[in-house]
């Protein structure tokens, strides 16, 4: 691989802005501009030079290549999309109310995830600051996330002829939340190797999904950094050197193992988040794997410095 050429894909219009109403949710609808933004003050013209937005949200058609007509149909539905996303009250608005606000939005983060992949394969290495939304399956939506972002990114690789159908790609889910969307999807197909670190007490304990993990690392609640940090730097170059000649890699990069976050249950420090995200870019990058970045959970107000930690450090390296 030439050398990198790190390319952030963001739009503005990835937050999800619900009338205020999306604070009543403990994830950070908003951290996507405060993140870019808090990026924008320290490198100004440097930023925007790397930064590129989805022109578009993804359309239906392209949707269609992994999830059901019958789901898209279901998520048109105020109360549906209320529960996948644990916001009751979602579903006492119109649909187009709901459509505009929370799932335009998510469309758009999808795009981007799409456009990350294709520079990622371009330049070796995207961030897509939104998406990740590894819970969402073929036909299901559950735990705020409705679009397969991360294999709808796959498939378009393979459907416009950058990656070969016998190609394989990675996904490292370190999301503290298990990634059952898209070991659901992928759970039959050979070519498509999985990595994941969470928490197996907690949500979404998905047993068939579980099959679809190539390299398992389920830790207990009240994991330390120290404890979270070893088992990374094991398993991962164990995983990464166990596949023979992966094409291109897909990183969920969940802030939820944060020690202040509502849900993860993890004792990890903002720097230990840090330490992961650096040893992840750096495992790939030696071994010339082209990546994407997602941002995946992150439950607490704190979660979207994680993020600029992340991308500031892709920006003076790369």
């Amino acid at each position: 691989m030439a050398k990198i050429k790190a390319k952030v894909v963001y739009s503005p219009n990835y937050d999800i802005q619900f009338m205020g109403m999306e604070k009543l949710h403990p994830f950070d609808s908003c951290k996507y501009s405060r993140a870019w933004n808090l990026l924008h003050k320290e490198f100004g013209k440097r930023l925007e030079e790397m930064t590129i937005a989805p022109s578009r949200e993804i359309s239906r058609d392209e949707l269609l290549t992994v999830h059901t007509v019958d789901y898209l149909e279901e998520i048109k539905s105020s109360r549906y999309v209320a529960g996948a996303v644990e916001l009751a009250f979602v579903a006492m608005f119109p649909k187009q109310l709901v459509d505009k606000h929370l799932l335009k939005p998510m469309r758009l983060a999808t795009m981007g995830t799409i456009l990350a992949a294709e520079e990622a394969m371009k330049g070796g290495l995207a961030v897509n600051m939104g998406g990740g939304y590894h819970h969402a399956s073929t036909a299901k939506g559950e735990g705020f996330c409705i679009y397969s972002d991360v294999a709808l990114a796959i498939i378009n690789l393979r459907d416009t002829g950058k990656l070969k159908a016998d190609e394989t790609v990675l996904i490292i889910d370190l999301d503290v939340h298990q990634g059952n969307g898209h070991e659901r999807i992928f759970l039959n197909d050979p070519h498509v190797k999985i990595m994941d670190v969470y928490n197996q007490g907690i949500y979404p304990n998905d047993a068939q999904a579980m099959r679809g993990i190539d390299c398992d690392v389920p830790l207990r609640s009240g994991t330390s950094e120290e404890e979270y940090l070893a088992a990374l730097k094991l398993k991962l170059p164990e995983f990464l050197d166990s596949v023979d000649s992966p094409k291109f890699a897909l990183y969920v990069a969940g802030t939820d193992i944060y020690s202040n976050d509502m849900l993860g249950m993890f004792r990890v420090s903002e720097a230990g988040i840090l330490e992961r995200d650096k040893f992840v870019f750096n495992a790939l990058a030696e071994r010339e794997i082209p990546f994407a970045m997602t941002l995946g959970g992150g439950y607490s107000q704190e979660s979207y410095l994680a993020v600029a930690n992340a991308v500031r450090y892709i920006i003076e390296t790369w």
